[in-house]
């Protein structure tokens, strides 16, 4: 998970309160004079998505509804597991994730709480559970970003698959320790079945440099450190929009034709069965999800992808439509088991 920047975190409440401008809709916060009375309910988010983007959403609500939000942020496998370990005593609320196979993982418990239908009327299914117990909020897209100074343009991988092959030793960066890692090689295994998956990890791991982060590898490509390496695609637009100061002298490749490396990762946002505030507890979900929320996200400064109402993405990411990425169920990505498989090749 990227910790927050203060800049992001001042950009994306700026966002919020000027959403009548960049929006083109009414803006979340009233005047004072119009302000919502304040209430007596406090909801707990337990908020594995981009520090500043939870906080942008959770000012954003109690700014038209009066009801505060207490954000507390940890990564995607942390809180999971702290809620699974804490079952119906968890304070949380609403649990949101950068990416789906912590979801999966509270969901397979049981701990979430059906999606009220019009919320996951708002998303598009292919962005949410097929149980319907939790609903896509934001989406970011697998990408090789490379430095064509030492990795030409003709000489790139077709695949991600091809990144196992002998002649791919030493030329690519992957981060194993991270929770975008994880759900890449999950989406490996559900597309390519476990067998293929392994032989495809073992690989990655007798050719891979291993680096901490997304934005690590992004900065060794970028000085010529590596030639390319794995990475989500919200790293490099940001740093772009920030100067491009680590990311000047890459490029991106999208694989698209519904290869497993066009995987597209689903944030996702649930109530929680053990809620004390059910009823707010969905109406937060709703917001995020909905039109204001949905272009919170688009306005903001995260870069990813918004998913949700129609909302259309940040202008400056590649066309949603024109990712090509394979179809996955994101309640199916199975991360206990990838983590399990990265530790017996060596990789964790």
């Amino acid at each position: 998970m990227r910790p927050a920047r203060p800049h992001l975190l001042a950009a994306a409440v700026a966002a919020v309160l000027t959403l009548a401008a960049c929006g083109g809709g009414a803006s979340t916060a009233a005047p004072a004079s119009q302000a919502p009375a304040p209430t007596d309910t406090t909801l707990v988010l337990y908020n594995a998505q981009h520090e500043e983007v939870g906080q942008a959403w959770a000012d954003a609500f109690t700014a038209k509804t009066g009801i505060t939000v207490d954000v507390r942020n940890g990564s995607d496998f942390d809180l999971a597991n702290q809620i699974v370990a804490e079952g119906a005593a968890s304070p949380a609320d609403v649990f949101i994730t950068e990416n789906s196979p912590a979801m999966s993982l509270v969901s397979g418990k049981g701990l979430f709480s059906p999606v009220d239908a019009a919320t996951t009327a708002q998303v598009p299914a292919q962005y949410s559970s097929s149980k319907g117990d939790w609903v896509g909020i934001a989406a970011r897209s697998t990408v090789f970003v490379y430095n064509p100074t030492t990795l030409p343009d003709d000489q790139l991988p077709k695949s991600i698959m091809d990144l196992a092959k002998p002649e791919w030793k030493d030329k690519y960066g992957v981060s194993p320790s991270g929770a975008d890692f994880q759900a890449i090689v999950s989406a490996v295994y559900l597309l390519k079945g476990d067998a293929e998956g392994a032989a495809w990890l073992q690989g990655v791991k007798d050719n891979a440099r291993i680096y901490r982060g997304n934005s690590t590898i992004m900065k060794a490509a970028n000085s010529g450190e590596v030639p390319g390496g794995v990475i989500y695609h919200y790293y490099w637009y940001g740093d772009q929009a920030d100067g491009g100061a680590n990311s000047s002298a890459t490029k991106l490749e999208f694989f698209g034709n519904q290869d497993p490396g066009a995987f597209l990762s689903v944030s996702g946002g649930g109530v929680l069965a053990s809620s004390k505030h059910a009823a707010q507890a969905q109406q937060f979900l709703a917001f995020m999800t909905g039109v204001e929320g949905q272009q919170i996200l688009s306005d903001g400064t995260a870069m990813e992808y918004s998913i949700g109402s129609g909302v259309a993405p940040n202008p400056k990411l590649k066309p949603l439509a024109d990712l090509q990425a394979p179809t996955v169920d994101p309640n199916a990505l199975n991360g206990p088991q990838i983590v399990a498989e990265m530790q017996r090749v060596g990789l964790l």
